[in-house]
């Protein structure tokens, strides 16, 4: 028997996989936290994380679904029945559309639902058009799925909402699904009722699939509502998706639970895809997303109305820096201000082009994390969380308008 010569050859790794890029936010935020174990007091904007500790009573039913025995096997992938019933209500309630239990599948936070919607409406070449500025992983997941992000991008003397026009200058005939975000992460733009029906009018007419992230539904001001496009349009139900979770209102970031909600045969092919990716979401996780959706709302509130302290606090200050455009955010927890004016000018004996250089400089001068616009579309502006403590958000501004007296 001959033994052949090892090859010296290496063998591929995934070309999909290798074009992904690492998600811009968790990137800075992980080199603030680096910096930080240094002994460095950098704060950071980085995180969309809310700094406030998880209500107790969703805790307690976590520590109590630990008793159950039930909960230490299999469950079924699409999520626990008592859990989608939860979901479907909150769905009926908040986003105006009556869905079965059955349409709506429990995943590991936003992000697999986002990825699965993606990989359930979207075939090789086909073209989604992607409303910019958006959330970074959103073109990666289309990536994913075999398809081809074409940007729309709306700037800050739009409030960063695209028109119908922009979306129809857009539109090919390989265009097949719109994404749709309101509130919006990165800018905190909430569409109007009547800006979500013409989007959504539009969408309907054209025969697009609809890829509506509401996770933010509930952090919003100043009497605005952010209206399900679902809601606007009802005949959109048969090619929508909504994606939701509780990271953002409950303080659950960690806890990994979110879902999406669709039509039935989409659903199914999201569900058989769930059955093979991971199966069912941690079942003590799923217990405490059901206390936080059908129990008191009280600190869900009281978070919102920090959120919307900080806000104003925040835009108040921005704003007082020369260069500096800040469109006030009427949902989310970031503001997004156009820093243009501060682009070509020297600071600390530098002078950045571009706002990845800006963001560097913010880093190394104001000890300040932010993430660049290129991480959500065109350079030229900043994002900034205001989900972290008021003493923090304020000192890390006031380092930010020393840098650029």
């Amino acid at each position: 028997m001959t033994t052949s010569a090892p090859s010296s050859r290496t063998p591929a790794l995934s070309n999909k996989l290798s074009a992904i890029a690492e998600s811009a936010t968790l990137k800075v935020d992980a080199k603030a936290k680096a910096l930080q174990a240094t002994g460095r007091d950098v704060i950071s904007y980085a995180a969309g994380e809310p700094d406030f500790q998880t209500p107790s009573f969703i805790v307690d039913a976590a520590a109590e679904a630990l008793s159950d025995p039930a909960n230490y096997r299999y469950t079924p992938a699409a999520g626990l029945p008592v859990l989608r019933e939860a979901i479907a209500a909150k769905t009926l309630r908040d986003s105006g559309w009556e869905v079965s239990p059955s349409q709506v599948i429990v995943t590991n936070g936003g992000k697999q639902a986002v990825y699965q919607a993606f990989q359930t409406v979207v075939n090789p070449g086909d073209e989604v058009l992607l409303p910019a500025p958006y959330w970074t992983t959103y073109p990666e997941a289309i990536a994913l799925a075999d398809g081809v992000p074409v940007e729309v991008f709306a700037g800050a003397d739009q409030d960063y909402k695209v028109t119908v026009e922009q979306l129809e200058a857009a539109r090919t005939d390989r265009t097949t699904v719109l994404v749709f975000v309101s509130p919006s992460n990165p800018t905190g733009a909430v569409y109007t009722p009547e800006e979500t029906a013409a989007i959504g009018e539009w969408a309907l007419e054209h025969g697009l699939w609809v890829i509506s992230d509401e996770i933010y539904q509930n952090l919003v001001y100043d009497g605005a509502r952010a209206v399900s496009i679902v809601e606007a349009v009802p005949a959109l139900t048969a090619q929508t998706i909504l994606v939701n979770g509780v990271a953002k209102t409950y303080a659950m970031t960690g806890w990994r639970v979110g879902w999406m909600v669709g039509p039935a045969d989409a659903m199914k092919l999201a569900a058989n895809l769930q059955s093979h990716l991971s199966s069912n979401v941690n079942n003590v996780a799923q217990r405490a997303a059901l206390a936080a959706l059908t129990g008191p709302q009280d600190e869900a509130e009281e978070f919102r109305l920090a959120f919307d302290r900080r806000r104003r606090l925040i835009v108040e200050e921005l704003s007082k820096i020369d260069g500096v455009t800040v469109p006030n955010p009427l949902g989310a927890f970031y503001v997004y201000p156009d820093v243009t004016g501060l682009l070509g000018r020297e600071w600390a004996g530098k002078t950045p082009t571009t706002t990845l250089e800006l963001a560097d400089l913010i880093l190394d001068e104001a000890e300040v994390a932010v993430v660049p616009g290129e991480a959500f579309g065109p350079s030229g502006y900043l994002r900034l969380s205001y989900a972290l403590g008021d003493a923090q958000l304020l000192e890390g501004v006031r380092r930010l308008q020393r840098l650029f007296a």
